[in-house]
Order: structure tokens, then sequence, then C-alpha cells
């Protein structure tokens, strides 16, 4: 179980890493802005020190997440477990915060929620 909720939970760092991307490297594409239902040019530059900023919020869960795979698999299990459990659970929390902005998020929720929740549940069986 150990090996399949860590696998998860590496998806989930990817998907994060993924979102930071967006919202921090390639915000100036309007094909990114517009994922995010912004729909001008203007408003895109209005979001784009916030997004800017949620980025690396994400950014900082992946690398949380990553670290403590790393010392989960070492000799710091422990440690390790603390540190994947903290990014997980703000990831999957993060993921309910955008649900209660309404269905229209459902499926961003989804996608950002549903991996880490999954790998935490199998690692604490693990």
């Amino acid at each position: 179980m150990a090996i399949i909720g860590s696998i998860l939970i590496a998806a989930a760092a990817v998907v994060h890493l993924m979102i930071f991307a967006m919202e921090s490297v390639l915000w100036s594409s309007p094909t990114v802005w517009r994922r995010f239902g912004i729909a001008t040019q203007r408003d895109a530059d209005t979001v784009r020190p916030m997004a800017y900023n949620q980025g690396f919020y994400n950014l900082f869960l992946a690398g949380g997440a990553a670290v403590g795979l790393v010392l989960y698999w070492t000799t710091l299990r422990h440690v390790g477990f603390g540190l994947v459990f903290f990014s997980a659970t703000c990831m999957v929390l993060a993921a309910v915060v955008l649900l209660t902005t309404g269905r229209l998020y459902l499926r961003a929720a989804l996608v950002q929620g549903v991996l880490p929740l999954a790998g935490l549940v199998l690692l604490s069986l693990g």
C-alpha cells in the first residue's frame, strides 16, 4: 500500500508543479488564463500578481510532498510521513475550499484533491 500511496502523492506533486507553471510562469498565455476562467487580457493582467503568488503556494506544496517522500523512503520515515501528511492534507483542504466557490470548480477541485487524498489513505495503511 505504501508504494502505491507514494506514487499517488508523487503524482499529486506533479499536478501541483503543473499548476505552479501555469500560474507563475505561463500566465501571459491566453490559453492558460482562459483555463482559469479569465475572459480578457485586461482581467488576466489584473489577476496576474495573485496568480503568480498562488502558483508558488503550489510549488511549495509539491516540494514538501517530494521531500517528504524522499525522507519517508530513507532512514527518516516518521519525519517524511509528517511532511507528506502536512503537504497532502493542505492539497486536499485547498481542493475543498475550491469546491466552496461553486460547482463550476468541481473538476479542478477533483484534479487537485483526489490524488493526495487517495495517496494519504494508502500511505497511512502501508
